[in-house]
């Protein structure tokens, strides 16, 4: 008797910020879990199951209100607003180490976090992932949200650094 067993295959992303002061002392830290939203996962499939163009380059924006809903593109996300006000001339670049063999595996940039540089005093309500560094732009795949559970505070001077690990399992 031939059995069939169903497997299913998990993803989650897990993110850490934390923010420092001009003295480097940490003001404050958030970990909260990303929402992949449906163009995320459609491209995750596309480019690496059916094999259509890949773009290796991610990127990290932070986002100052609102909250991410699964029908989010960079093209339409009424929900909330990205946050530019930080010295960078572009969205952070997201460089991922060497992947896990284990089950679940997992990547992250822990040894090179996406970092921002606060230049004014601004609301943060969570980050992105997307294929475009064009900052307050709106082109590129998004590929997930994170919320944050209430909004936290920036000031001109402090540094935001973000560590993105993204896991998969059965």
């Amino acid at each position: 008797m031939n059995e069939s067993k169903e497997l299913k295959l998990r993803l989650k992303n897990k993110w850490e910020f934390v923010c420092k002061g001009v003295n480097g002392q940490t003001k404050w830290r958030e970990v909260a879990d990303n929402l992949i939203v449906n163009v995320g996962l459609q491209d995750l499939l596309a480019k690496y199951l059916k094999g259509s163009s890949y773009t290796a380059a991610w990127y990290v924006g932070i986002k100052e209100a609102g909250t991410a809903v699964a029908a989010d593109t960079m093209a339409s996300h009424s929900s909330w607003v990205e946050n530019a006000d930080y010295t960078e001339s572009v969205r952070q670049t997201l460089t991922l180490g060497t992947a896990t063999t284990a089950d679940p595996s997992s990547v992250d940039n822990s040894s090179n976090k996406a970092t921002f540089s606060i230049n004014d005093t601004a609301t943060i309500a969570g980050a992105f992932m997307v294929t475009d560094d064009t900052k307050s732009g709106t082109s590129g795949t998004l590929y997930g949200v994170v919320d944050f559970g209430s909004t936290r505070s920036v000031i001109s001077g402090d540094t935001l650094e973000i560590t993105v690990t993204l896991t998969s399992g059965n």
